[in-house]
């Protein structure tokens, strides 16, 4: 079976060959264009006259189809059951600029919101928003607080494996930190994850789908491997108390499920808005309860 940047190549070459197909076309368009113009100086009214005989002048050419703005790749929810059939997320007139406000109210205080990065990860932004419209997230599970860090959530089987029944792939991952030379200590770094960053994760590693990460601490790992799709802009401190809670084992020997059940009561998503995303540190706000 081919593996997932197999699929990836195979999906990029046949959008590159589309692409190169179009431009091919219009440039053969504008050569025959062009040695009309240039037969007309000599035989104008002969080539005029058949120019309109042939409709030549009848019409403007069609534009161009819309270019794919996104990928999804379908899952088989017979090969797995965790998986949810709520439709797919549209390809194209996505928003690709601006930031779209995402808010998450939980059983532990709140609301949570956070700015999706539409022009960073118009792919991320835009299967959130799909699937908050489809109330996929709502009174579901974040399963883990993970050892790196981060409020898990997203999958309503609770199983880690869950999620719609599409995927996509990584689009907005962070370059892995500089080395630096051992005879010097290493410089100050900003970490690829800082703390309140909105990250997607998937299983395997870069099929992503429903399930998103809030971290609750900066995290820095060797190779970058999490979407980063929004950050957090207000109740990060509802994430740090969520982030406190004592964990047992989740049935697979680690020890990462939240002993009290942390409950997304609502997910929803604002329309886009045009102004830049937000550059200053993810903000807290008193939490209720």
């Amino acid at each position: 079976m081919a593996s997932s940047r197999d699929r990836q190549r195979k999906l990029a070459r046949a959008k590159l060959d589309r692409q190169l197909a179009r431009r091919a076309a219009a440039a053969k368009r504008r050569r025959q264009i062009q040695a009309g113009v240039g037969a007309a100086v000599v035989l104008a009214l002969i080539v005029v006259g058949s120019a309109w005989a042939l409709g030549a002048f009848d019409s403007e050419p069609k534009k161009q189809a819309a270019e794919d703005t996104c990928l999804w790749t379908p899952q088989d929810a017979t090969a797995n059951t965790n998986l949810k059939e709520v439709g797919t997320p549209p390809t194209t007139g996505l928003p690709t600029a601006g930031t779209r406000t995402m808010t998450v109210t939980t059983n532990q205080g709140g609301p949570i919101t956070a700015d999706l990065d539409l022009a960073a990860a118009p792919c991320g932004a835009a299967s959130i928003s799909f699937l908050a419209g489809k109330s996929f997230y709502d009174n579901t599970k974040c399963h883990e607080i993970t050892t790196e860090g981060a409020l898990r959530c997203g999958d309503p089987s609770g199983s880690g494996i869950g999620g719609p029944t599409y995927s996509f792939y990584n689009e907005n991952v962070p370059t892995a930190p500089e080395a630096s030379p051992s005879a010097s200590p290493a410089p100050a770094q900003t970490p690829a994850y800082p703390k309140g960053t909105v990250a997607m994760i998937g299983n395997p590693p870069g099929s992503n789908g429903s399930q998103f990460l809030i971290f609750f601490k900066d995290f820095n790992p060797p190779t970058p491997g999490y979407t980063v799709v929004g950050k957090v802009t207000g109740g990060l401190d509802v994430v740090e108390k969520i982030g406190a809670l004592p964990t047992v084992d989740n049935g697979s020997g680690a020890k990462v499920k939240p002993k009290t059940d942390v409950v997304i009561q609502s997910l929803t998503v604002g329309e886009p808005n045009a102004a830049p995303a937000a550059t200053s540190a993810p903000a807290a706000s008193p939490s209720a309860g």
